[in-house]
């Protein structure tokens, strides 16, 4: 299952308040692999494929994930972050292997 802090929580909501989109769910997916493990990716999204998409409502959010895409997000957090190198949502996924550097020329 996909935790959401209860700061990403927070900002979601307002986000979804403020672009008028409390209709929406944040869709979360594996966008690829690079030499530093799993990427991935989110967007805001107001259509769920209901033979394709599994949806989670946590803390009052609704989170879409492909069926192909669950067994890999299954132990993502989702936090916001606000700090000297800007601000956004991450996923973290300490489950998912990270080996950066491991191509031996670092990433780019």
């Amino acid at each position: 299952m996909v935790e959401v802090s209860e700061k990403a929580a927070a900002e979601l909501k307002s986000l979804l308040v403020e672009q008028e989109k409390e209709d929406h769910s944040l869709r979360i997916f594996i966008a690829g692999m690079s030499c530093c493990g799993v990427q991935y990716g989110m967007s805001l999204e107001n259509e769920i494929s209901e033979e394709e998409d599994v949806v989670e409502e946590i803390d009052g959010l609704k989170i879409v994930m492909n069926k192909n895409d669950v067994e890999g997000l299954s132990s993502a957090t989702i936090d916001y972050v606000d700090g000297p190198q800007g601000k956004g949502f991450i996923i973290d996924n300490s489950s998912s292997a990270n080996a950066c550097g491991s191509c031996g020329g670092g990433c780019s």
